[in-house]
């Protein structure tokens, strides 16, 4: 889904009604956060995986990312 339309969309609303809300949209951009932030980790929640491959594959990504850094730092001490 496309989310820029409904962004440019509410910025455009909210430029042509700036001055006619008298109220704060706080509480109302809270509430939908929290809701969007609860739905992601009920998403989230669904969704099955492999624990130890994940960490498997965590591990050597971490690893690889350390020797290659390890690596580009050696290259760049040269005396």
């Amino acid at each position: 889904m496309n989310i820029f339309i409904p962004l440019v969309l509410g910025v455009f609303v909210g430029y042509l009604l700036r001055s006619r809300i008298k109220f704060s949209m706080d509480r109302p951009m809270s509430i939908a956060l929290l809701f969007l932030i609860f739905f992601m980790g009920v998403e989230a929640g669904r969704v099955e995986i492999d624990a130890l491959q994940l960490l498997i594959s965590s591990l050597v990504f971490a690893s690889f990312t350390i020797l290659g850094s390890l690596f580009i730092a050696l290259l760049g001490v040269r005396e």
